[in-house]
């Protein structure tokens, strides 16, 4: 897998002409995503050339409405890897700036699609919008790749307990801590990744060592506490304040179960198994450290046999 950031005036290395091409925001790369990208990959198969899946960066909307931007469900170059797992030969970041965005959908097609990467087929979702003002749509795309010869495949929406895998569906799960349902829709655990960095030390003090999670550039499940994977190990994550130590600051510590070590300055990849229970205050230090040794016991039953 290749990755390659272009400007849309660019002209692409060779490798990334002749063949099938997928166009989204691809937010978190979800099911619905990979079934995009599997996709492009049959169509590319029949025309003889490479798969190659079109992202941009910043996200449009990020220019066009920053107040309704938000923060993604994966960093750029965890969307390019997911694609590349799904079956992408290359990942094309187009740059996002206001050339691009007033691009008609005619003339993305035929600046974009044909003269810079040469497509020969099309796949794309039933809900896709493209161009100026989101313009154009699976219809209009359709009609433009008739007119010249290029094969185009609407793909259908994947269902999952009868609705349709969205990057919004996604993200409601997470705001809600559902992690269990963004792994089913994802197909994998949900992730966020920071660095590890000195907090108060609390943790320590009374017998949970924590490491606190910075820099953290992606969307964080709803306050609570979590069965989770911490760089492949098992761990326990609270999300949110301390009440019972009167801290109002939302944050992320990671207890990692059986570990013994200096993680500062490290970064930190966590995957999110299991929600197990709200953030509340305790009544004392004591209550607290029962709560966590019972915490810490459902963490290892929820990670056992668990991704």
């Amino acid at each position: 897998m290749a990755i390659h950031r272009l400007k849309w005036s660019d002209y692409p290395p060779d490798e990334l002409r002749g063949g099938a091409v997928t166009i989204g925001n691809f937010d978190g790369v979800h099911r619905g995503h990979a079934a995009l990208v599997a996709t492009a990959k049959r169509l590319a198969g029949k025309v003889g050339g490479p798969t190659v899946a079109v992202t941009f960066d910043p996200p449009p909307v990020a220019l066009l409405n920053p107040p309704a931007w938000k923060l993604p469900l994966a960093t750029l170059t965890e969307r390019a890897t997911a694609l590349a797992r799904a079956g992408a030969d290359h990942v094309v970041i187009l740059e996002t700036d206001a050339s691009l965005l007033a691009l008609s959908a005619e003339a993305f097609f035929e600046d974009v699609l044909l003269r810079q990467l040469g497509a020969k087929a099309i796949a794309e979702g039933y809900n896709f919008h493209f161009g100026r003002g989101r313009g154009g749509n699976v219809e209009t795309m359709r009609a433009l790749c008739d007119g010249v010869g290029v094969a185009f495949e609407e793909v259908a929406p994947l269902l999952h307990g009868g609705e349709a895998i969205s990057s919004s569906r996604v993200r409601a799960a997470v705001n809600t801590g559902n992690v269990t349902l963004a792994a089913e829709l994802l197909d994998h655990p949900y992730r966020v990744t920071g660095d590890v960095v000195e907090g108060a030390k609390r943790g320590r003090t009374i017998g949970f060592p924590t490491a606190n999670l910075e820099n953290v550039r992606t969307l964080l499940p709803a306050d609570g506490v979590y069965a989770v994977w911490a760089n492949t190990r098992p761990a326990a994550a609270n999300i949110g304040p301390n009440p019972t130590f009167g801290e109002d600051a939302r944050k992320i510590e990671i207890h990692l179960l059986d570990f013994a070590g200096d993680l500062y300055g490290q970064p930190m990849t966590v995957d999110f198994v299991a929600r197990l229970r709200e953030t509340r205050p305790f009544a004392s230090v004591d209550a607290l450290k029962e709560q966590l040794h019972r915490d810490i016991a459902q963490a290892r039953n929820a990670l056992s046999g668990r991704f």
